[in-house]
């Protein structure tokens, strides 16, 4: 019998929790209180997600011509260099550690980044949580729902509204979010994705607002937040909503399964 994995690889997917942007040095070069925070989460390759969509799909590619499944018998701190600089090669723009960190690290991880070290491009520390109750209980509130991918011609980062007082709330977020997941805290949970949120509209608008962004993403991340405990994009541009509910199910939901070994 065939496995999902014999056809859509064996590396995993991540998910970015909040905290997200403040692992590019452009952004956490103005933290006040360093290092910053945001939280990634392992998943099991047992569903394709779609690309474009904030799941970590490209550099999931490069690490499966790498390496085929992730080396169990090397340092993760190494692998994640090693995967940034063959995603990053000769790129203006590089993507973030973040989507590196969260491929690799198994659980739930806390990742801090510091200007001090290595320029900010690299955690200056890792916390990951692999304990099996914390990830039982996590895949059981947040729940995927498909919104749509990034547009062609889309680009976040040419409105800047970048303040230390609005990326020190971004840092915060992430360690609020770390602290509410190993609490198995739905309501501080979706708490710190909706300050993520907030932060993000506010620093980098068109995140939320792209002119090519033809949904009304802003409208319907409202009414999840009114009805649930919390939500967050997976991604620029929407991708999915994470959306955090404790007591009832989200219609056209998905769940996903934490990956808690290495």
């Amino acid at each position: 019998m065939s496995d999902i994995t014999d056809v859509i690889g064996k590396i995993p997917f991540r998910m970015a929790f909040a905290g997200g942007w403040i692992d590019q040095p452009f952004v956490n070069k103005l933290n006040p209180n360093p290092p910053g925070s945001m939280v990634v989460v392992a998943i099991e390759p047992n569903t394709r997600f779609m690309n474009r969509c904030g799941m970590s799909t490209s550099t999931r590619v490069i690490a499966e011509d790498m390496w085929g499944a992730l080396p169990s018998d090397r340092d993760p701190a190494d692998l994640v260099k090693e995967l940034y600089k063959k995603e990053n090669a000769d790129k203006d723009a590089p993507s973030g550690a973040q989507d590196m960190v969260g491929l690799i690290y198994p659980g739930v991880s806390r990742i801090d980044f510091d200007m001090a070290v290595e320029g900010g491009y690299f955690p200056s520390h890792v916390e990951s949580n692999t304990d099996e109750d914390v990830a039982r209980w996590l895949e059981k509130v947040v729940y995927m729902v498909a919104v749509c991918p990034r547009p062609d011609g889309y680009f976040p980062l040419d409105k800047q509204n970048l303040s230390p007082e609005i990326v020190g709330r971004l840092s915060q977020s992430g360690k609020d979010c770390y602290d509410a997941i190993l609490a198995k805290d739905a309501k501080a949970l979706g708490a710190s994705m909706n300050e993520t949120m907030f932060c993000w509209e506010t620093m980098l608008p068109d995140v939320c607002h792209h002119h090519t962004i033809s949904m009304d993403l802003m409208g319907l991340l409202k009414h999840y937040q009114d009805t649930y405990e919390g939500v967050m994009f997976s991604g620029c541009a929407g991708g999915y909503f994470y959306v955090v509910s404790e007591n009832k199910p989200v219609p056209g939901g998905i769940q996903v399964t934490v990956r808690t070994h290495n």
